[in-house]
């Protein structure tokens, strides 16, 4: 498998990488307590960390539903964060032209899932020359992924992730099939970043807004990891059910210790040389 150089680490080596953070930026504050707590964690259990979170989360429910603080204030915390706590930043873009912009701060630029086909997108994420984390769309398959990150390739870069995040089944509900990592795995052969908690989403399950069962997420991290994904992907909140959006599939910052120190035990039996 490819590995990826990101800063003094390698992505999809010997030790799992976890990408977290809250789903949309709420505020400076809440996006640095999270990102001091989970770098403690991730240092304390020797697992490799970077900060997600959202500027502008474009594809909501509801044109009243939360979407961040915009492009210049959101990428301003970013660039803070990045430089106090000494952290990589991953951040998602939604249009080509936000590209350029975000790579001066961003270390991984994120493709959302639902526009994980738009050729615009790809090749500008592309010639950021940063690594490109693209979601797969919960409407593909993963053979599809294929044709998806070879438009990054041929754009010329082959620093590539692939995030799986469930797929869709019947009406509102995602379910996530585990062999969709070593399909990915094997015709791709890039790092598979598995989304713990867009994964039990229940998308337009409040009406308005999606909703979700938290419940599941470390359930569905432990499985990913021993089918062996080598990231993991979390949003999280001081407190998820206060949270501006997403909320109700957010890991809370308390149980983060707990959930990244099993899946980082698990990753380290499945990695065992």
């Amino acid at each position: 498998m490819k590995t990826i150089e990101l800063n003094n680490f390698i992505i999809g080596g010997n030790k799992l990488t976890i990408l977290a953070g809250p789903c949309a930026t709420e505020s400076e504050d809440v996006s640095r307590i999270c990102a001091k707590k989970l770098k403690e964690i991730c240092t304390q259990l020797d697992i490799n960390f970077v900060f997600k979170t959202s500027f502008d989360k474009a594809n909501r429910s509801s044109l009243t539903s939360y979407r961040g603080l915009g492009m210049d204030r959101g990428l301003e915390i970013l660039k803070n964060i990045k430089e106090d706590f000494k952290v990589p930043i991953v951040t998602d873009i939604h249009e080509p032209t936000q590209a350029q912009k975000t790579a001066q701060i961003a270390d991984i630029i994120q493709i959302p899932a639902f526009l994980c086909r738009q050729t615009d997108l790809l090749v500008a994420a592309s010639k950021t020359g940063k690594i490109v984390n693209i979601k797969k769309g919960q409407f593909l398959s993963p053979y599809q992924m294929k044709s998806i990150a070879k438009k990054v390739v041929d754009s010329g870069n082959d620093k590539i992730l692939i995030t799986e995040r469930g797929s869709s089944f019947g009406y509102n509900n995602l379910v996530v099939d585990f062999r969709g990592i070593q399909i990915i795995q094997e015709e791709l052969n890039y790092p598979i970043v598995f989304d713990a908690t867009h994964s039990v989403q229940i998308p337009g399950g409040n009406g308005t807004s999606s909703s979700g069962e938290r419940k599941f997420v470390p359930l569905l991290a432990k499985a990913a990891i021993g089918a062996g994904a080598k990231c993991l992907f979390f949003e999280v909140h001081p407190k998820p059910d206060e949270a501006l959006c997403d909320g109700d599939n957010m890991l809370s910052l308390d149980d983060c210790y707990k959930t990244f120190k099993i899946c980082n035990d698990i990753f380290k039996l499945v990695n065992y040389q």
